[in-house]
């Protein structure tokens, strides 16, 4: 059976989907079999950042409501044939899933996959609990900013209330620069605040939204980052990638300066 984990933020814009995405494709081509689930009905976009948008045949709403299997919707990205895309709803269908439903979609293909990653919407809302309901372990994205901190403690205390039996942070979006010179929080400070262990750290990288989930080039910073986190998730370390490396010492202030400058 599947590890079902719900991938969940206190606010949107964080990056949780893109930080999804990615994570997915890079666990298949770990050679695990990943499904990811974009469970975010009202703002989804998960067949996007896969490029799997001009795929979709069957949505969430058309497994709901019986008008097809759940294997029938699934979309298998091009980036690797190990992962697999289950697109909410293409259109304001009105169709109302319950909990127990959503679930039982769950749990119908976890018997095919290895890992299921559920794009759970940001906030506690009654969405973020369908969600989180189905899921056996979180991550929870947040970036070094203190308003995504505050409200990322107020989702991490619903998560510890609802007994997972995991819940791990990604810190998203980690400038070296501002932290290496104390202008903003880095993540060991945002792991200490939250009292949550770091599964990940995702530097801030052009790359990222340049490119499609999976293409990121090799020679980037994330593509290093979403590889260990990746390791992490699959083998349960806590492995972290070094986002303050290249703004140490003399030359890294030299970098820093020119970071500040463009």
């Amino acid at each position: 059976m599947a590890r079902k984990i719900v991938v969940t933020s206190g606010k949107g814009g964080v990056g949780k989907t893109t930080v999804l995405a990615n994570l997915g494709i890079r666990i298949a081509q770990c050679g695990k079999r990943v499904c990811m689930i974009d469970a975010d009905v009202g703002l989804n976009n998960l067949d996007m950042v896969t490029a799997c948008e001009s795929l979709v045949v069957y949505d969430l709403a058309d497994c709901i409501e019986g008008r097809c299997r759940p294997k029938q919707a699934l979309i298998q990205t091009r980036i690797s044939k190990n992962a697999y895309v289950l697109p909410s709803f293409h259109s304001l269908s009105g169709t109302e899933i319950s909990f127990e439903r959503f679930s039982d979609l769950v749990e119908g293909l976890s018997a095919s996959f290895d890992v299921i990653l559920i794009d759970c919407p940001a906030g506690i809302g009654e969405s973020f609990r369908r969600a989180v309901y189905s899921a056996d372990e979180a991550l929870l994205v947040a970036t070094p900013h203190l308003s995504s901190v505050r409200d990322a403690d107020k989702v991490l205390a619903n998560l510890r209330g609802m007994k997972m039996e995991s819940v791990k942070l990604v810190i998203n979006r980690v400038r070296g620069d501002l932290v290496v010179s104390g202008r903003t929080l880095s993540p060991e400070d945002v792991e200490k605040t939250l009292k949550c262990r770091m599964a990940g750290i995702i530097p801030d990288d052009d790359s990222v939204f340049l490119c499609n989930a999976g293409e990121i080039p090799p020679e980037s910073p994330s593509f290093k980052a979403f590889k260990i986190l990746a390791h992490n998730v699959v083998t349960n370390k806590y492995r972290t990638f070094d986002y303050a490396k290249n703004y140490k010492g003399f030359f890294g202030s030299i970098r820093r300066g020119i970071k500040r400058s463009i």
